[in-house]
């Protein structure tokens, strides 16, 4: 099982962490307000530090600056006192944008709670309403969550919904009001605050049917071939299948294996193309080859649905690995050929 790349750090390499990144002059101020026993404790954390990256550091910011805004209260202005200490310790530049994200990810966000209604009871909740409607909302949901969706609506509906959703860039909020009005009930959700958003787009059809089973992917494009052909070949370019990793070069393919349960690449490469079982194979250990190809033979009939699941699986690994700059998924989406 691969390991968590997360870190946890204590709260005494949190304060170094923190005191590390304010600069000398901070952490001096800082020092003056602890006892002996403390000042020992921070500092050896501080002279231990590993290497954290900038992701890391903002996030220890913010976890700070709640604290620090959340202790002061409202009594003395904690937002005032919080953006005085951060602008004296990081600059009134960094100080403003570190404020301004936390204020951010504390506003609601449109759709958040349809996020958790079961795929079947949305879908038939939704599929009586107008296509672009239905649209809209598929473009506030996470795409996993939006291709479960979309398989439970009628075929009929499936390809003109895709359509509208390839067409759909900038939402002004005037239209998520009257849907979040109109079909999710003005209880549930608020839309107080909300700017106009690019949703949608041939990107978001890529990914959303990324995760459709085939069936529906087969059934959608079939359509799509027919009316635009033109759309159907960008979408067709974006999207990254199984057999994709055919493409991925020698030292990528070790790098995603190392994250990949044996049994979900068991699964997966029941349906593989001769091509990928090869270029796998001859990336692993001749003994996990050997068991591979074993396993391979005494399995029994296995449904497709487990086999798309195990290859969604890969898929997700090789996407994240590709976004971290790990691995590179050459030859799709006409990207020029690595050379």
């Amino acid at each position: 099982m691969p390991e968590s790349s997360e870190k946890n750090f204590s709260g005494v390499q949190k304060a170094a962490i923190v005191l590390t990144s304010m600069g000398d002059q901070f952490a001096a101020e800082m020092f003056k307000q602890l006892d002996e026993s403390e000042i020992r404790q921070v500092g050896l954390a501080m002279s231990k530090l590993d290497q954290v990256n900038a992701e890391q550091v903002d996030s220890l910011l913010k976890e700070y600056l709640e604290k620090l805004k959340s202790e002061i209260g409202p009594m003395i202005g904690g937002d005032m006192t919080a953006r005085r200490a951060l602008a004296m310790a990081l600059g009134e530049d960094e100080a403003t944008r570190l404020l301004e994200e936390m204020d951010k990810a504390k506003e609601p966000v449109p759709f958040e709670r349809v996020k958790n209604v079961d795929s079947k009871t949305l879908a038939g909740f939704i599929k009586s309403e107008h296509p672009q409607t239905i649209a809209v909302i598929l473009a506030h949901l996470p795409q996993s969550k939006a291709a479960e969706v979309v398989r439970e609506l009628p075929e009929n509906l499936q390809y003109d919904i895709t359509l509208r959703l390839s067409n759909l860039e900038v939402i002004p909020p005037g239209i998520v009001e009257e849907v979040i009005d109109s079909v999710l009930q003005r209880e549930m959700l608020s839309t107080e605050g909300m700017e106009a958003k690019r949703l949608g787009g041939v990107e978001t059809v890529a990914e959303m049917l990324n995760h459709v089973d085939k069936a529906t992917e087969e059934h959608i494009f079939s359509r799509l071939e027919e009316d635009d052909p033109e759309l159907a070949e960008q979408i067709r370019q974006l999207m990254f299948v199984f057999d994709d990793l055919i493409n991925v070069d020698d030292r990528g393919i070790r790098t995603l294996l190392k994250e990949v349960r044996n049994e979900d690449l068991t699964v997966a490469l029941k349906t593989a193309s001769e091509g990928l079982k090869e270029k796998i194979l001859t990336n692993v250990s001749e003994r996990a080859a050997a068991m591979i190809e074993e396993d391979l033979e005494v399995m029994g009939p296995v449904r497709l649905s487990e086999v798309e699941e195990s290859q969604q699986k890969i898929i997700q690994v090789a996407r994240r690995l590709e976004k971290e700059g790990k691995i590179v998924i050459g030859g799709k989406g006409g990207e020029d050929a690595l050379v």
